[in-house]
């Protein structure tokens, strides 16, 4: 819990100090029209960057974690198949090393539940049913460590894309507040056009960067979910199919 929050907090800063590096040292010297408006957009564009690196952080780190740690070294099925031939053969030894080998989601919860089997099992004093309930628990008690940390960082995600889309809107309505200000300031019968296309540009600049980071963190935090549901579910399919022949062993 401490390293998520210290991973947030210095992500928040290093983005904020990013975005307004962007922001005032390279959009407001820039001679290209189109990166000088987003100067124009005003000091919430620094906001809008940050919370926009911060996605993209988040997006990289759950991508490291889902694909490269949570799934394990090889295929799911090949190792799965093989450690059911193990365990079947009652070489539970062997069926632990496999899970070391793998490691991932789903070989870190059924080596909790193979290494308790294969303690209780030694356990003459232990019936057949209490032998099996206390090897689901062993996976249950490992499942439910293994997935916080499938679905860490997702909870951010949601919240950028929702506050992203928030403080573009906020940046809109101060834009659109100049503009009308700027119609309202006639001297003479004329508008002051500058600080009309000021106004609009702030608005609509915000407007569209609130508009990609809200798109892309409710893009990612959905592509996501549903992988992590898909870990889930092999890795419930697994701990069941385990449990069956750890069952007809105990001639449950």
């Amino acid at each position: 819990m401490v390293k998520q929050t210290l991973l947030i907090t210095t992500t928040a800063i290093l983005s904020f100090l990013v975005g307004f590096g962007l922001w005032y040292g390279v959009f407001r010297t820039s001679s290209n029209s189109i990166v000088h408006s987003m100067y124009k957009g005003g000091p919430l564009v620094v906001i809008l960057i940050m919370v926009l690196l911060m996605l993209l952080t988040f997006v990289v780190e759950r991508y490291i974690s889902l694909y490269k740690n949570a799934k394990g070294k090889s295929s799911v099925q090949i190792f799965f198949k093989n450690l059911v031939k193990m365990i079947q053969a009652e070489d539970f030894d062997g069926a632990l090393a496999a899970c070391d080998k793998q490691r991932g989601t789903t070989a870190n919860v059924l080596r909790a539940g193979i290494e308790r089997y294969r303690e209780v099992k030694q356990d003459k004093s232990l019936n057949a049913e209490k032998r099996i309930q206390l090897t689901q628990a062993a996976i249950e008690e490992a499942n439910a460590l293994e997935g916080p940390l499938l679905e860490r960082n997702l909870i951010a995600l949601s919240t950028i894309a929702s506050i992203a889309t928030m403080i573009g809107l906020l940046g809109t309505t101060i834009g659109m507040i100049r503009a009308f200000a700027a119609t309202g300031n006639v001297e003479g019968g004329v508008i002051d056009a500058n600080q009309l296309a000021v106004g609009i540009s702030e608005a609509l600049v915000n407007t569209a960067g609130g508009l990609l980071s809200g798109i892309l963190g409710i893009f990612f935090y959905n592509f996501f979910v549903n992988k992590v549901d898909a870990f889930n579910y092999t890795t419930d399919e697994a701990t069941f199919e385990v449990m069956q022949i750890i069952k007809a062993k105990e001639g449950i």
